[in-house]
């Protein structure tokens, strides 16, 4: 089936409207009880993704909330964001070795969200800029890339600086940022808020 962009856009905004993160806190919280019975019956049985699918909520953000509250538990200080994500990336870090086969699950099976996700979206991105660096290269654009950017104190840098910008569509271009992921418009306001704007007159 094809949508309109109407369509798209109605479709959005309800998604939008809906706080999928609360609700779904409070369907897990009902439901944790279930989780802990199912990991002790088989601790190899994907407990933590079926929970995750079933209050409809990521499986890697499943995975990151239940690590966090287990850690939180078993050690006398919070842990830290890098230590959580270090056993994110990888699981055989994790004390528990139920929790981590758990966690492992989760990780691998989500489409969306998680490092395995991460991983293949900067794959992806820095072979887009590649290629972007190789069109530029072949239209005989002088630029400078992030590298060069930042050794010369730039601390917000996009992928490319035009060292003579040019015209597209009649519009003037001074630089190029690759993005090779899709953006939502909420997305697309956070790239402006947080990396587009600072690029402004440069």
């Amino acid at each position: 089936m094809i949508l309109t962009k109407a369509q798209y856009e109605e479709i959005a905004q309800c998604l939008v409207s809906v706080p999928p993160t609360r609700q779904s806190l409070r369907k897990l919280k009902q439901r944790f009880p279930r989780y802990l019975n199912g990991v002790v019956k088989n601790g190899a049985a994907p407990v933590l993704l079926e929970l995750a699918n079933e209050v409809d909520y990521a499986p890697s953000l499943m995975a990151r909330i239940i690590l966090e509250r287990f850690l939180q538990e078993h050690k006398e200080t919070p842990p830290s964001k890098s230590v959580i994500n270090s056993m994110l990336r990888d699981p055989s870090q994790i004390p528990d070795g139920v929790l981590a086969n758990q966690v492992y699950q989760c990780i691998v099976n989500d489409c969306c969200y998680g490092p395995l996700v991460d991983g293949i979206k900067h794959a992806i991105g820095h072979e887009h800029e590649v290629l972007l660096r190789d069109l530029l290269l072949e239209k005989n654009l002088s630029f400078l890339d992030e590298d060069q950017l930042r050794a010369k104190g730039y601390d917000k840098t996009p992928d490319f600086i035009l060292q003579v910008p040019v015209a597209v569509e009649g519009h003037i271009i001074h630089w190029i940022e690759s993005k090779a992921s899709f953006g939502d418009e909420c997305s697309h306001h956070a790239y402006l808020h947080d990396q587009f704007w600072s690029y402004w007159n440069r």
